[in-house]
């Protein structure tokens, strides 16, 4: 086997970095090849848009400790040593059956972790360099020998095993995924919304143009008087909430004695192509107060509000304090930003000038379309979500199995290119929603503070999309009058399994950080509060199972006093037009 000399490519190439007059030249040089040692620069225009160098003691430090480790594989290698590979994309068998299988995922895991320490080391700004890591961390991950049919022992073993078919059938996934512009992350046939997903009872009593409201049907002979209105994402379906009645969030409240109305975003087209953000507050969320208040006949509603739906939900309340009304009973905020300070990784996507590049586009009208979101949420988690499947589904020729949750995750939804527009300037790009009256929304200055109401919020530990720092910031915008009326709680996981997980997997856990002030019977945040994530947590208890339960009395205990169960939906100006969950969730981006 004619195996080239890792030591002596590996000095040539360091040589090359540690030469600081070289340093333009080198990140000019070709790109990598797909496997095994590196073929030139695995780094080539990674660093062009950006003016950052390497100091020349770390750098060095890096090229020793690369080679070290290079020579060291390679030692092992001709000795006849297996390397150990502890990475879950190369846990098969096959890959430590022979020795070049293992050396290639070796040398691999190797050069990506150099590369992602070169990323690491380079003196830029936090912005600058969180660009760069996921730059390099997304080329690291493509060039995964798991993700070529030539280099991945798995998927050539199923080639033998099945006479070729696994080929065959992998060919004819691919050309389906391309006919649908996505790949398949679960097998889509296995579900439909209103049969087997999103069943959760109840029928629409309002619509216009950009929402349907359907009220569920009541599980208990009394509810509490004061009714839930949910306002779901508008860039996801709002049946995350209900996927299947074992894992539903809206069945849970629904059980625990609530009248709950729930906002079902229409999925734009064309005839929606110059909706604004205030469009969505006034004709979606402040709509969707008012009708829920007519039907149920209270002067308050609580108010949740899930990921974008959250910030919407509390821009609504803001507008309406401005109005000098106060419809809320509480707020309930689940991974939601309104202080966009720390976006995470959808920083790497929000700049000035991608935010100017969609502005020029679509900020007179337009659609900014589903499957687009849909690409950049997979980016952020690329060997879960699309090198997972390149490998399972295309070079394996397996059919994914049915999920509900991915099945969700694959149902993209369209945005109106000038609400777009503006939340990404107005929020991402700009921060202005959590300064008082920097920004005007339906007409009037908008502050946060204004809102009195208890507030819920709740954030997962290990999101991605929205920091539970972040969300945790919620806290100290809202309320500030009565703070300790307000309540976070932490759960495990992330943006979305965090949130859907029913009390009945008894899985995960959650925290929460209760002080010595009592109320109705049950510990709350002290008067002033942690002013900061850090003080929360410090101060917080882990608690085995589900998070539903502390939301389920945080709702009871704002929720009124006991009266019977409506006996039917809608009210004599608001009746019933259709079965949940209507016809506006069933559209389809595609």
């Amino acid at each position: 086997m004619n195996m080239p000399d890792p030591q002596a490519f590996a000095a040539t190439w360091m040589n090359q970095l540690t030469d600081p007059t070289a340093w333009q030249g080198w990140m000019k040089m070709p790109a990598a090849g797909a496997t095994g040692m590196p073929q030139a620069n695995p780094l080539a225009g990674v660093f062009k848009d950006f003016n950052v160098s390497i100091s020349p003691a770390r750098l060095d430090t890096l090229r020793q400790d690369y080679l070290q480790k290079v020579g060291q594989l390679w030692q092992d290698f001709m000795s006849g040593k297996t390397p150990a590979l502890h990475d879950k994309r190369f846990s098969g068998s096959e890959w430590s059956a022979t020795p070049f299988a293992a050396f290639t995922a070796a040398s691999y895991l190797l050069n990506g972790e150099f590369m992602l320490a070169l990323a690491d080391a380079v003196e830029a700004g936090p912005r600058e360099r969180q660009k760069i890591r996921f730059t390099v961390q997304q080329m690291v991950d493509a060039m995964s020998p798991a993700n070529f049919l030539a280099t991945n022992p798995e998927a050539q073993a199923k080639l033998i095993e099945t006479k070729g078919e696994s080929l065959t059938k992998g060919l004819q996934n691919m050309l389906e995924d391309l006919r649908k512009g996505r790949i398949s992350q679960t097998d889509e046939s296995a579900f439909e919304v209103g049969v087997n997903v999103g069943t959760t009872q109840g029928h629409v009593v309002f619509e216009n143009d950009l929402f349907q409201l359907i009220q569920y049907s009541p599980a208990t002979p009394t509810v509490r008087s004061v009714p839930l209105l949910m306002i779901p994402p508008c860039i996801n379906k709002f049946y995350i909430l209900d996927l299947q009645p074992e894992n539903s969030l809206v069945r849970y409240v629904v059980e625990q004695g609530n009248t709950v109305f729930m906002v079902s975003w229409r999925n734009p087209d064309k005839s929606m192509a110059n909706l604004s953000w205030d469009d969505y507050v006034e004709r979606g969320a402040i709509e969707s107060i008012r009708v829920a208040r007519e039907i149920s006949g209270q002067d308050k509603v609580h108010v949740f509000g899930f990921c974008v739906g959250g910030t919407i939900a509390a821009s609504a309340l803001a507008v309406l304090a401005a109005r000098g009304q106060q419809p809320a009973a509480s707020l309930s905020l689940l991974t939601t930003l309104l202080d966009f300070s720390d976006t995470g990784v959808l920083e790497v996507f929000i700049d000035e000038a991608q935010v100017a590049l969609r502005e020029a586009a679509l900020a007179k009208g337009g659609i900014m379309p589903g499957r687009d979101l849909a690409t950049t949420f997979s980016a952020l988690r690329p060997n879960d979500l699309v090198w997972n499947y390149v490998q399972q589904n295309y070079l394996k020729g397996k059919v994914p199995p049915a999920f509900d949750l991915l099945y969700w995750n694959a149902d993209s939804t369209n945005l109106p290119g000038p609400m777009f527009c503006w939340y990404l300037r107005n929020t991402y790009l700009e921060n202005k929603l959590k300064v008082p009256g920097q920004l005007t929304v339906c007409g009037v200055p908008v502050d946060l503070g204004r809102i009195d109401c208890p507030v819920f919020v709740y954030g997962s530990k290990e999101d991605h999309i929205v920091p539970w720092p972040a969300a945790f910031a919620s806290v100290n915008l809202l309320n500030p009058k009565k703070p300790k009326a307000n309540r976070f709680v932490l759960g495990a996981s992330g943006h979305i399994a965090g949130v859907i997980n029913p009390t009945s997997k008894g899985k995960r856990s959650y925290w929460v950080n209760d002080s010595t002030a009592e109320k109705k019977g049950r510990k709350t945040e002290a008067s002033r509060g942690p002013r900061s994530a850090d003080e929360w947590f410090a101060g917080a208890t882990e608690n085995k199972g589900s998070w539903w339960p502390e939301w389920a009395r945080f709702l009871q205990e704002n929720g009124g006093e006991e009266i019977p169960a409506p006996t039917q939906p809608g009210n004599a100006q608001y009746q019933q037009s259709e079965p949940a969950p209507g016809r506006y969730v069933k559209a389809r981006a595609d």
